[in-house]
């Protein structure tokens, strides 16, 4: 099929490149020439595991290019992918739909011929019915466009693999056209059998919102839980071994720490809290509510560990390195990110901070140059009085602490992702303290 991805960012990169992959021809647009010549030239100007090679293989192939006319992709396309972004409103609850509603306006208008436009972006339950009438309206083919909603699961640093080998695939519809349209497109990854959920509209549109604050419930509950154990000299990580047991509940997601960020889960559980209250399912909206409150705290809880951790020294005057900026292994992603948060909350106590990070320092730096950078993780530790993990990147799991013992003068480990075996740690001369299990 001729395909266009209409914003190209976390979301419409990956998918436009994973389009080329199956076989489609594929067209980008974006509003930011710089960035679409990047893309052109196979430059890739996010990370993502693997995307950077099937960028550079499908533009050198001329199956996948990149522009910011979107005339030239009206005329091109049989299939209009929407993946703008659609942050968090003024009002810090409901999506800004702005970017959505604004490529439809500049797309519609040269659509003369039948043809699918297929929502990516995540919106406010109710949105698809009104983007159809807008694009009906406004189209020349009228009638003929029809709009089908596709809401995204991707796992940053891991979008390639869940756009070419998603778990299912949701296809909001009005008509068996638009169900049509969305088999042919992803005809490919349906007959591999990645089971595909055809709804109705608005289903399509509530499914995101709650599997990503169902995952969002289910981070905030154990971190919940890791401060009872805090509290108790309980061992957080054994009850998330003894829980993840259970084929009911399973360990996936549920790794306590400094709380989620990142572009998707703290706006969809704001706006599924939002939307709950709307549809006057208030007890749901008090449960998401909760979850937003304890993932708000654990930057205070982290700051916490750290002051006991450090006993009768202060963090002001203290030399910290942070480890990790994204808000996840696997993207220079900085978003919301808890690991940032929790760096500046060290500068604000008076420690001198240091962040590496492996992808995202360029990233980091745009969005908080108050702080120090290093991509170097001997520089990072050099002279370190406190060393935080704030991101569970694989090279800090990894890292032999013989090899770094050296480097701190006083080697002192905060843990605050629960993600390392602390005793070939301790072996070396560390004393390490982790959220939710006993110090030692």
């Amino acid at each position: 099929m001729r395909v266009s991805v209409i914003g190209c960012g976390h979301l419409g990169i990956p998918h436009a490149a994973a389009m080329a992959e199956l076989g489609h021809d594929v067209i980008g647009v974006d509003v930011d020439q710089a960035k679409v010549n990047l893309l052109n030239a196979g430059e890739c100007p996010i990370y993502e595991a693997g995307l950077p090679e099937l960028l550079a293989r499908h533009t050198a192939s001329g199956r996948l290019r990149f522009t910011t006319d979107i005339r030239e992709a009206a005329e091109f396309a049989e299939l209009h992918f929407i993946g703008v972004g659609t942050p968090i409103d003024a009002d810090g609850r409901s999506y800004d739909t702005a970017q959505v509603y604004g490529a439809i306006r500049q797309l519609a208008p040269h659509l003369t011929r039948a043809c699918t436009i297929v929502g990516k972006s995540t919106v406010t339950v109710g949105t698809t019915l009104q983007v159809t009438a807008l694009a009906q309206r406004l189209a020349p083919a009228g009638a003929g466009v029809e709009v089908v909603w596709n809401p995204e699961f991707l796992r940053e640093g891991h979008a390639v693999e869940d756009t070419l080998r998603p778990d299912r695939l949701i296809a909001g519809v009005t008509t068996t056209e638009g169900e049509k349209a969305i088999r042919a497109v992803y005809a490919g990854i349906v007959d591999a059998g990645v089971p595909i959920f055809v709804t109705d509209p608005q289903t399509a549109e509530l499914a995101k919102g709650a599997a990503n604050s169902f995952l969002g419930l289910k981070i905030s509950y154990i971190n919940a839980v890791a401060d009872m154990c805090e509290a108790a000299g309980g061992d957080i990580s054994k009850i998330v071994e003894i829980l993840g047991i259970d084929p009911r509940i399973g360990a996936g997601g549920m790794r306590p720490g400094i709380g989620y960020g990142g572009g998707c889960l703290p706006k969809d559980v704001r706006a599924f809290t939002a939307s709950a209250r709307q549809l006057g399912a208030d007890q749901a909206a008090g449960l998401l509510l909760a979850a937003e409150r304890i993932n708000e705290s654990r930057i205070d809880v982290a700051m916490d560990l750290i002051t006991s951790a450090l006993g009768d020294r202060p963090v002001r005057g203290a030399r910290v390195t942070v480890l990790g900026a994204a808000f996840k292994p696997g993207t220079n992603d900085v978003r919301e990110s808890p690991a940032l948060a929790l760096a500046q909350a060290l500068q604000q106590a008076g420690g001198g901070v240091t962040v590496h990070d492996p992808q995202a320092v360029a990233t980091a730096m745009v969005r908080n140059p108050e702080l120090d950078y290093t991509s170097d993780l001997p520089t990072a530790l050099k002279g370190a009085d406190l060393v935080v993990l704030a991101t569970e990147w694989p090279a800090y799991q990894q890292a032999d602490p013989m090899a770094l013992v050296g480097h701190p003068v006083n080697p002192l480990l905060v843990d605050c992702r629960t993600t390392l075996d602390p005793e070939p740690w301790r072996a070396a001369g560390w004393t390490v303290h982790q959220l939710g299990r006993p110090g030692k």
